[in-house]
């Protein structure tokens, strides 16, 4: 079940538009998609890791960003790509300056990247 690829911009200004209601559901619907792509179990589920980030004042978000580097690596390496660099210690960072949706923005452009690598591996096959 592969998901079609998600136009950053028009997710960035809907966040911004909708004062982070959708960038709520960019948060569930991302980690879910990742969750799915890295066949990871033990990544929590997107409703989950948002009511932990809730619940704990934004500390697990640090922890949750640190996972997504490593899920995407594992992601990529299960579609068959080169795993890229680890940006792990990136969405961390960018997480403690306030910037999650930056981070959104850089797993979304992976998940994008494996969507289209897999449309594409499915079109030569046939």
């Amino acid at each position: 079940m592969d998901k079609q690829e998600r136009n950053i911009g028009l997710a960035i200004v809907l966040s911004i538009v909708t004062c982070g209601i959708y960038g709520i559901y960019w948060f569930i619907t991302l980690n879910d998609e990742v969750k799915q792509k890295s066949k990871d179990a033990t990544l929590a589920s997107g409703g989950l890791a948002f009511v932990l980030t809730l619940v704990t004042c934004g500390i697990y978000g640090y922890y949750w960003a640190y996972r997504m580097g490593k899920a995407t690596l594992v992601a990529r390496k299960e579609a068959g790509m080169d795993e890229g660099s680890d940006n792990s210690v990136l969405y961390i960072i960018l997480q403690f300056f306030g910037l999650a949706i930056v981070n959104y923005a850089l797993i979304q452009n992976d998940m994008n990247a494996i969507t289209s690598y897999a449309g594409k591996t499915k079109k030569t096959d046939k």
